[in-house]
């Protein structure tokens, strides 16, 4: 149990015995927060006697901690449904985290496939290279090739218009021959 404290004050010149929970400081503080209110009252209407200006006093603080009980009653409802929705809020984060932390690891996969995808990319672009470079070599010693077979044709067809040529000079002279053959054979 705690231990209650006696605390001598001074209200309106008169002295009090307040016992309380409270620290001292905070009892004095509270008992001259009421003797300002009073001497206020009594200020502002030198007519009022000490009872009617404590009456007065105590009713100005009713009104004024009336009016803060309401604003507070207020706020706490204003704060109530966010308190009721914190628990949901939380549940909110939390699988909002979990989503994003999911989305992260999807991404670093997506990221990994990239990077394999433009790997792969830039092996194939070496293979196009190497190919392309072996297809221009090849359609070179095409070239050169055709080349060769045309002058092998060429050569072919001149030397068949020479057979021919010489075909047809043997043929003469096999003419010439047999018809000499023949005047020879005539004669003997």
């Amino acid at each position: 149990m705690t231990d209650k404290k006696k605390v001598e004050v001074n209200i309106v010149g008169r002295n009090f015995t307040v016992v309380g929970n409270e620290s001292e400081e905070y009892i004095k503080g509270i008992a001259a927060f009421v003797d300002e209110k009073i001497k206020e009252v009594s200020s502002k209407n030198e007519k009022l006697n000490d009872l009617m200006a404590t009456i007065l006093a105590t009713f100005n603080m009713a009104d004024e901690y009336y009016r803060t009980y309401k604003e507070l009653e207020n706020l706490k409802m204003e704060v109530k449904e966010p308190m009721e929705n914190y628990d949901g809020l939380i549940k909110e984060l939390e699988t909002s985290k979990i989503r994003i932390k999911e989305l992260e690891e999807e991404c670093n996969i997506y990221k990994n496939e990239l990077l394999e995808a433009k790997r792969n990319h830039e092996s194939v672009n070496k293979s196009v290279t190497k190919y392309e470079q072996a297809i221009y070599l090849k359609e070179n010693e095409l070239k050169q090739n055709q080349k060769i077979i045309k002058d092998l044709q060429d050569k072919l067809y001149q030397n068949q218009m020479e057979l021919i040529q010489t075909k047809k000079e043997l043929d003469e002279v096999v003419k010439d021959l047999d018809k000499n053959n023949s005047i020879f054979n005539k004669t003997s």
